[in-house]
């Protein structure tokens, strides 16, 4: 059984959802605080999945996968997309749907938007990247137009800006309507300027409009 989601409810209508997923050794409640609590979207409710001991998948994300590797990916695709039909399901199959998340978490949300599953209304990846490398035989069944943030930084230790770059190629290749951000020196964490990013990306679709991205850096 997998471990259960976090649920963060609006505090009025809900109006928009969305899907927030852990970094690496990380939990829901670290992403409710460093995350959810620095939004103002009292029309959004938030689930935050949970992986088994903290870890999505052990391989590192810039190296060429293994057997191994793709299954324990795979079984985190599977968990991820069971939490986001659960959260349409409960919540309103008609509501549009961001799919966020930050380090592992945002790399297990690129790999989801590539599998082809049903399509969020606006991707949202701090400091990600694909795993694997471009040489390895990976999908590349992105929806078109999907509005895709994607941020890193020179700093971070975790996802080199090499890695950063192939995303944002792979991702302009597979037609998303992209904006990325790299914040130089930004540690492995998520500032305040993507933060603005993620709130007007949810209010936009909360107001049932479409997405701008129009945030300022």
């Amino acid at each position: 059984m997998a471990a259960e989601a976090l649920h963060i409810r609006a505090d009025t209508q809900t109006r928009a959802l969305c899907v927030l997923v852990h970094g690496r050794g990380q939990s829901p409640e670290e992403m409710q605080s460093h995350i959810v609590e620095r939004l103002d979207v009292p029309d959004v409710t938030f689930v935050l999945p949970r992986a088994e001991g903290g870890v999505w998948y052990e391989v590192k994300a810039v190296d060429p996968l293994t057997d191994d590797g793709r299954a324990a990916l795979e079984a985190s695709l599977k968990q991820l997309a069971a939490d986001i039909a659960e959260t349409r399901a409960t919540y309103g199959e008609d509501l549009p749907l961001v799919l966020a998340g930050f380090s592992q978490g945002a790399c297990l949300s690129l790999e989801y938007a590539f599998s082809g599953r049903r399509a969020p209304e606006a991707l949202v990846a701090f400091t990600g990247c694909r795993v694997g490398v471009r040489s390895d035989d990976r999908p590349h069944a992105l929806a078109d137009g999907l509005p895709v943030y994607l941020t890193g930084s020179d700093a971070d230790l975790w996802i080199p800006t090499t890695a950063f770059c192939e995303a944002a190629l792979e991702l302009g290749e597979g037609r998303a309507r992209l904006r990325t951000d790299v914040l130089p020196g930004r540690a492995h964490e998520v500032a305040d300027a993507e933060i603005a990013m993620l709130q007007s990306i949810l209010t936009d679709l909360a107001a049932g409009k479409p997405v701008t991205m129009g945030a300022g850096r």
